[in-house]
């Protein structure tokens, strides 16, 4: 897959262009679908397979204070569009200027004179132009007027919930990673840099590598959990404490810290990737060292056999 940065960039000179349109985030079963039907029709037309995605996200620009924490970095999102077939993904910077634009002028300036598109793919509740006005309804009538096809992809369903962004941010901020990992369709990652910590975890015999996360990333609710590592392609099982260390500090930013089960490795600066199998416990004060180290222990244990009997039954999909 090409990874284009900036319209500008653009050309196209092998066919027919197929266009996705959204913000993708999490690259959800919701997601999943619309680019699912995107290839297969791209692919029976001999066509080019796109999405088109501002970045940042419209929210960060027009409203930062309310913008959405987000659920993948841009490279994840880009890895995920690769594995579901995508032949292009552009990536387009987000400024007021684009803001103002209205829906038609949106419609006919990026994606019939620039992109020349055939057919565009959009979910039931796309939205786009100058505060958001134009819907897919709208899209459609815009697509007959300047000669190009809209498909637009209803719902996907989970246990009575419609598949989206907003419920897979509540269920990680409700510990839910069960529900988080089926709307998903696979379980929820975060990932970043290794950084250097207080480091005592090693003083008490269960040393950390402590992630360094994006501020304008999603990560689950303050707890312990049950977590798949990933280390220059190696994968451990880990337990993962998220939270303000309430043991030692009365207040301290919350942190994510990875205890890497049989491992014994300096880390430091070295991309890490956590996948949430499972949430062990909620953050908790203990009332002395001993009585952390002994918890850290069992959450220890615990992670340890969560992701074993899962790995032995070929049951994480991490995507």
């Amino acid at each position: 897959m090409e990874v284009v940065r900036e319209i500008d960039n653009f050309t196209n000179s092998e066919g027919s262009l197929f266009l996705a349109l959204g913000n993708f985030d999490g690259v959800h079963r919701g997601h999943q679908r619309l680019i699912g039907d995107l290839v297969k029709k791209a692919r029976a037309n001999h066509g080019i397979a796109a999405a088109f995605i501002f970045e940042p996200h419209p929210a960060m620009v027009l409203n930062p204070s309310r913008a959405p924490k987000l659920l993948v970095t841009a490279e994840r999102k880009a890895e995920l569009m690769n594995k579901l077939g995508l032949d292009k993904l552009i990536y387009n910077t987000f400024d007021l200027a684009i803001s103002q634009c209205s829906p038609e002028e949106f419609v006919k300036s990026i994606l019939v004179e620039r992109l020349k598109i055939r057919e565009a793919f959009v979910g039931f509740n796309y939205s786009f132009g100058h505060k958001g006005r134009g819907t897919p309804q709208l899209l459609k009538e815009l697509g007959k007027k300047y000669d190009f096809q809209v498909n637009i992809i209803p719902p996907v369903e989970i246990k009575g919930q419609v598949v989206s962004s907003t419920i897979i941010r509540q269920a990680l901020d409700a510990g839910d990673m069960e529900l988080a990992r089926e709307m998903l369709g696979y379980y929820p990652m975060i990932e970043g840099k290794v950084i250097e910590g207080e480091k005592r975890g090693a003083t008490i015999g269960f040393p950390t590598a402590n992630l360094g996360i994006g501020a304008e990333l999603n990560i689950p609710v303050k707890g312990v959990y049950a977590a798949l590592a990933v280390l220059e392609g190696e994968n451990f099982g880990a337990a993962v404490n998220i939270g303000s260390k309430p043991t030692f500090h009365q207040e301290y930013p919350v942190s994510v810290e990875a205890h890497l089960i049989d491992f014994n490795r300096q880390v430091y600066d070295q991309d890490l990737r956590l996948f949430f199998l499972q949430k062990i416990r909620d953050e908790k004060r203990f009332s002395s060292v001993d009585e952390l180290i002994k918890q850290i222990g069992l959450d220890r244990k615990q992670a340890g056999e969560i992701y074993e009997s899962l790995e032995s039954r070929g049951k994480i999909d991490i995507i």
